[in-house]
């Protein structure tokens, strides 16, 4: 498995910037052939450095309210139930749970009614309280830079190295750490393939 160049970044840089960027001007600015920016990006979504690109939407353009951050303090058995409603709330723009277990979301609430709006949003007789805070300003900067990639061993969680194996099993791209992970990883594939059949 290669490690990713200086090269790698920079394309993943300007994606991040713009994901509909035409490769032959990503191939100017790194100084490739756009043909080769296109292997390297083929070779980025193999390995699942890149998963898909996406649009990032405003929001505030296509639907009205007051944008605010709510944390939610709950208990340990709720925070799964509670962040798979958010998810699936319209108004509910990004979901994040804490290492403390409180889940934060960001959305936009109807100003006239905040508390109302948020009941319709998460079953608060389920929540042991929560915080509302207006947010005045917004921007999401995603970047890749200062950033060091390690991919996952899909068997024991191990960050894959140079020495790491990556294998298409099923229709999905898998790393592994060693040959070891690799085979027990298949195995279980097997094992349960066989037994859904």
């Amino acid at each position: 498995m290669r490690e990713l160049d200086e090269t790698d970044v920079q394309i993943l840089e300007l994606l991040t910037e713009d994901a509909r960027r035409p490769f032959s001007d990503i191939a100017e600015r790194v100084g490739l052939s756009p043909p080769a920016v296109s292997d390297r990006v083929d070779k980025l979504k193999e390995s699942g450095v890149i998963q898909r690109f996406t649009v990032e939407i405003d929001r505030s353009q296509l639907r009205s309210g007051v944008p605010v951050l709510v944390r939610l303090d709950v208990s340990a058995t709720e925070t799964a139930a509670i962040r798979d409603a958010l998810r699936a709330s319209d108004a509910v723009e990004h979901v994040f749970v804490t290492v403390e277990g409180d889940v934060v979301f960001s959305a936009r609430l109807r100003a006239d009614d905040v508390r109302g709006h948020l009941g319709d949003v998460v079953d608060l007789t389920r929540v042991a309280d929560y915080e509302v805070t207006l947010v005045s300003e917004t921007e999401w900067t995603p970047s890749v830079g200062g950033t060091e990639f390690a991919l996952t061993c899909a068997e024991c969680g191990n960050t894959v190295t140079s020495e790491g194996e990556s294998e298409r099993i099923g229709d999905k791209q898998y790393h592994f750490c060693c040959s070891s992970c690799a085979s027990r990883f298949r195995e279980q594939y097997e094992r349960l393939s066989a037994g859904s059949e």
